[in-house]
C-alpha cells in the first residue's frame, strides 16, 4: 500500500547542513528589514561630519533613501504574498 504523507522540502538538504534540522538555515526576513532601515539611520547620522562640501551628503541622502526604498518594496511585496 503506497505511503500517504508528504514529505516537506524545504530546500536544504540535512546531510549537507545539520543546523537545518533547527531552522538555523532560514533567512530572518524581518531581521535583513530591520538591518536595512537602522544602516539607513546610520547614513543620516553621518551627515553630521567635518566635511566643507555637500557632495558627500548628497550621496548619503541618496543611498539612505535607495536602502530604504528596498526595504519598503521587499515589505510591500511580501505584505501582499506576492514573493515569499
Amino acid at each position: 500500500m503506497a505511503n500517504t504523507e508528504v514529505e516537506r522540502h524545504t530546500g536544504v538538504d540535512v546531510e549537507d547542513v545539520p543546523s537545518a534540522n533547527w531552522g538555523w538555515s532560514k533567512q530572518n526576513h524581518r531581521a535583513i528589514q530591520i538591518g536595512g532601515i537602522l544602516a539607513g539611520f546610520f547614513m543620516l547620522a553621518m551627515l553630521r561630519g567635518n566635511q566643507v562640501g555637500h557632495v558627500e551628503d548628497i550621496y548619503l541622502v541618496g543611498f539612505a533613501l535607495t536602502i530604504w526604498g528596498i526595504v519598503f518594496r521587499d515589505w510591500w511585496l511580501r505584505k501582499r504574498g506576492w514573493t515569499r
